[in-house]
Formats: structure tokens, sequence, C-alpha cells
């Protein structure tokens, strides 16, 4: 399924809605051990974020609209202040969805506290590789198999290209973070996502 997302953010409907789309950033070395807005000490291996106006203390599932992964944060400063960014995201958060290289990247927001009743519950995976061939997704998933138990291959396509991702469910997101912490105490650069 293609995803799409507009370049310009869209606001929160009447400042009590849930949704958020738009282009987010990351800060790190330079920031870390510095005063955020909300008085904390900036801890770049925190899953936090700056916002221009949310309450501190928001808790947002920051999802990359690039590859699908998704990561929660909690709102601990403000910013960006760079025109059409809608978030900065800790190093540690834009790590888990892996836009570290780029820079910057499409995302949803969703504020969790705000998601209405009777919506499917999010269900969680950490992603180990994906590839663009097929035998290469297998022979990891068959390894992955013997230690961690149910594994799966999914497609996503990307434009002409077809990408074989290796994925373990989780049963929330509590249990996605320790398996991508075993993962990656196993040498694995394991990535949080949500799925379908």
């Amino acid at each position: 399924m293609a995803l799409s997302f507009c370049s310009r953010p869209s606001l929160f409907p009447g400042g009590g809605g849930s949704v958020q789309t738009g282009i987010a950033s990351w800060y790190g070395a330079d920031f870390h051990g510095r005063k955020t807005s909300n008085r904390e000490i900036y801890d770049m291996y925190d899953l936090t974020a700056a916002h221009k106006t949310l309450p501190f203390g928001t808790k947002v599932m920051v999802t990359n609209l690039t590859n699908g992964c998704s990561v929660c944060v909690r709102i601990n400063d403000r910013g960006p202040f760079v025109e059409g960014r809608i978030i900065d995201l800790s190093l540690a958060a834009a790590r888990l969805i892996d836009m570290i290289g780029p820079g910057t990247a499409p995302v949803r927001l969703d504020i969790l506290k705000d998601q209405p009743r009777g919506l499917r519950p999010v269900r969680y995976a950490v992603q180990v590789g994906a590839f663009v061939v097929e035998e290469n997704a297998q022979a990891l998933e068959g390894a992955l198999a013997r230690k961690y138990g149910a594994v799966r291959v999914s497609l996503f396509e990307a434009g002409a290209r077809t990408f074989y991702r290796v994925r373990i469910p989780a049963k929330d997101l509590e249990a996605s973070e320790r398996l991508a912490e075993k993962l990656a105490r196993d040498g694995y650069r394991p990535l949080i996502c949500e799925y379908d």
C-alpha cells in the first residue's frame, strides 16, 4: 500500500485532534547535557522530542512514512525552529525509525492519550533487516527463528523496487522494546515498527 504525505504540516484539528503530518528532524550531541525548555537535562539517548505547541509530557507515536517504523516519544522541549518541520527527535528516537542518515523524514504524529476508543490496537514488530534479494531475507529468517521463534518476511514496495523485510512480531510496545534490546546485544540493528 502506498503511503502519502503532505509537505506542509497539517494541523491538529481544533487544537485537540490526534494526528499531524509533516517533516521530522533530530538533534543530538550539540545539545546533550543542556537544559530543555521544561528544565530537564537533555539526554540524546532518551526517547524524547521537541514540539512547538504540544504540552510537556505528551506522549506521541512518531511513524516514519518512508519505512513504516514507529517510536513513542515524550515531549520535553520546544522546536524545531526550521520552517516546515513539525518535530525534533532525540538521537535515540531518530535511530529507531532509521532517519539518522537522511537527517529528516516525512512522519505522522499520533497523540497517544487522545486516541479515540474503539480503534484496533496498534501492533508492533521489530525489523531486523530489509533486502532486495528474497533469498537473503529467508536466510536471516531461518537464523533468527532458531533463537527468537516466530519470524516473518513481509513485502514493501517503494517505487519500482521491492524490499523483503524480516520482522519479529511483538505483543505490545514494551515487548518490542525488550526484544529490540536483546537483538542489539546480539549484534543486530533492530527497528521497532507498527504494522497492519
